[in-house]
């Protein structure tokens, strides 16, 4: 239990949190039909990250997170620019601007020198669950250790702080979101201001994104952001079970991908593991392929 709680603890909490924060959030985008809004959003943090490195020098996840905020704001105000001035429909406006923004964002790690101070593209595309260890775990006392839950990686402060920040967003705005995802047209009428929504909307994905940057990667945020809310799109037609639903299954995805990849193998005496982000993201895709299937199967009935 105390090589568990060192080596994979940290890990599995970091996936769960990211996957149930993405699974939450990306019910929206699903709903919305701007599921490639997601994977811009995702890319189009990388500037704001590396700027907010840059401008302070630290790795801490304030600095961090206002800088991709920014970038994010930027990126959804120049995607609806486009759209208005281009006349371009919002899949293309969209996929030109996160391409403009994570490829910004790469030159940016070069000439910041923020590359050489381990904000590295692997790290950016990839993550790295399996670096978040708890040396300081000395059995199931000190989960009510204060001074031994200091020694949790800082990346789970951050993680839970925008888990808790979605699910209260989600909560207390539950009316709002359901109309801007249904009929924008009737909030509009009622005097809701749509577009104020989709920009705090689209702020708290970025948030949730770049959260999840570090200890997953933005490939798999991607994932977490689309397969939990599709495949719970292809089962129910119900607002709540939507929502609540892909929280739950990210978070059961995140869970899964890193027990498969590391504890279980060494349990059963396997002498090997494989990635966590990559076993998450093949469960995410393979979860959507049969609930697909699964919807084809009653429909035939």
């Amino acid at each position: 239990m105390t090589d568990f709680l060192r080596l994979d603890f940290a890990a599995l909490l970091a996936a769960m949190l990211a996957g149930g924060t993405c699974g939450l959030l990306g019910s929206f985008l699903v709903l919305r039909r701007e599921s490639l809004l997601g994977d811009a959003l995702s890319h189009a943090v990388l500037p704001g990250i590396v700027v907010g490195f840059a401008l302070t020098g630290l790795r801490s996840a304030w600095p961090m997170l206002l800088g991709a905020l920014g970038a994010a704001l930027l990126a959804t105000l120049a995607i609806t620019w486009i759209r208005r001035a281009a006349r371009l429909e919002a899949g293309a406006a969209t996929g030109l601007v996160f391409t403009g923004f994570f490829a910004l964002g790469l030159v940016l790690l070069e000439v910041t020198g923020a590359r050489n101070a381990d904000l590295d593209i692997d790290c950016v595309l990839f993550g790295q669950l399996e670096t978040l260890v708890w040396l300081e775990a000395a059995g199931l006392a000190s989960l009510l250790d204060p001074v031994a839950l200091t020694g949790l990686p800082r990346q789970l402060g951050l993680l839970a702080g925008v888990a808790l920040a979605a699910c209260l967003f989600v909560a207390g705005f539950w009316r709002p979101l359901k109309l801007l995802c249904f009929d924008p047209d009737f909030a509009r009428s009622l005097g809701l201001r749509v577009g104020r929504w989709e920009i705090l909307l689209n702020l708290m994905i970025a948030a949730a994104a770049v959260a999840a940057f570090e200890a997953v990667g933005s490939i798999l945020v991607i994932a977490l952001l689309v397969c939990p809310a599709a495949a719970l799109r292809l089962m129910t037609d119900r607002y709540a079970v939507q929502v609540w639903g892909g929280a739950a299954l990210g978070a059961g995805l995140g869970a899964a991908g890193v027990l498969l990849a590391g504890p279980l193998p060494a349990a059963l005496g396997l002498d090997f593991a494989l990635s966590a982000a990559g076993l998450i993201g093949t469960l995410a895709g393979l979860t959507v392929a049969v609930a697909l299937q699964r919807r084809r199967r009653f429909q035939a009935l």
